[in-house]
């Protein structure tokens, strides 16, 4: 399994951070710990949604799909997450 996620600073609420991984539990252990150079400066995060996928190859188009201006209107209109 495959997850894409997305995550909301807990210190910043203007702060999300898109991603993918194997390990979810293990991956956001990870920002909350400071091990990752840009979602340290936000932390504590918290997930506010993610998507499972049995393709990696999938996950990862779509995580940046996400990230462009039309995944940017997609998440505020069908995920309802806004900065």
């Amino acid at each position: 399994m495959h997850y894409v996620y997305i995550l909301r600073s807990k210190k910043n609420n203007q702060k999300i951070y898109i991603g993918s991984t194997k390990d979810l539990k293990s991956r956001l252990k990870s920002h909350n710990s400071g091990a990752n150079i840009y979602s340290k400066k936000f932390a504590p995060w918290k997930i506010i949604w993610f998507c499972v996928f049995t393709n990696q190859f999938i996950a990862l188009k779509f995580e940046k799909y996400l990230k462009t201006a039309s995944g940017i209107a997609f998440r505020r209109k069908r995920l309802l997450i806004t900065l």
